[in-house]
Formats: C-alpha cells, sequence, structure tokens
C-alpha cells in the first residue's frame, strides 16, 4: 500500500501531543516579534538575523504540521516530529548553556515532560502504523 494515500486514524491523545508541538511554533514567534530582546538579547530593540531564522524555521514547520494533520500521513507527521525533537534536542540544552533559563529545573521539566517523552510516544505510535501498512 502506498504512504502517500494511506489516511490515518488519528486518537484524541494524539491530537493533544500534536497540539503540544504545534502550539509553541507559534507562540515563540509571536514573543520573538513583540520582544526584540527574546532572542536577541537584553539590548536588542530590533529583531536580529536569529529570530528572523526562529521565526522562519517555526512557522514552516507549524505551517506543515497543520497540512500533515489535514493529510492524516502517519509518514509526514512522523519526520516532523523528529524534526522538532532534534532541533528541541538542542535547544533545550542552548537555553541551558547560555544561561537564558530564568529556572533551569522548570526548564528542564517543561522540555523533557512537555515535549521529549511525548514526542517518543507518538512517534513510536506511528512507527507502528507505518509499519502495518506494508
Amino acid at each position: 500500500m502506498n504512504q502517500l494515500s494511506h489516511r490515518l486514524q488519528i486518537p484524541w491523545w494524539l491530537y493533544i501531543i500534536l497540539f503540544m508541538e504545534i502550539w509553541p511554533m507559534f507562540v515563540g514567534p509571536y514573543l520573538a516579534l513583540t520582544n526584540p530582546a527574546f532572542l536577541g538579547g537584553p539590548e536588542a530593540s530590533n529583531l536580529v538575523v536569529g529570530s528572523l531564522i526562529y521565526l522562519a524555521r517555526n512557522f514552516a514547520v507549524g505551517i506543515a504540521f497543520f497540512i500533515a494533520i489535514y493529510l492524516k500521513n502517519a509518514s509526514m507527521l512522523f519526520i516532523l516530529i523528529f524534526i522538532r525533537l532534534f532541533t528541541d534536542l538542542i535547544d533545550g540544552p542552548a537555553f541551558l548553556t547560555f544561561g537564558m533559563a530564568a529556572n533551569e529545573t522548570r526548564l528542564i521539566a517543561l522540555f523533557v515532560l512537555g515535549y521529549y517523552i511525548p514526542a517518543v510516544i507518538a512517534m513510536r505510535y506511528l512507527w507502528k502504523q507505518m509499519t502495518q501498512q506494508v
């Protein structure tokens, strides 16, 4: 069976995980647009190139998530969750390394409980769905 033509049945809990993955893709850029110091440092008054790259990356992946949900495509959702997981595995430690976290324990809990564990659960489910189709 063709992976692209198969439509995934998305359970309610996967919608919750997908929401947890998608909302930061739009909230973060909003914060970066309204507060240039968010990514540019305390002295930033204008958007910096890093902020623009952050905005573009998050909007692109967020919109791709909506398209994948609309298409109900398991392989596309798997790849997008993997991309989010990979970038967050870099972003979380970067926040800690550069001292951008006000509370390190809260940051670690947020990334582990709010993203890493749900992403692994979703990827495992999607992987099973993709391998059962073949």
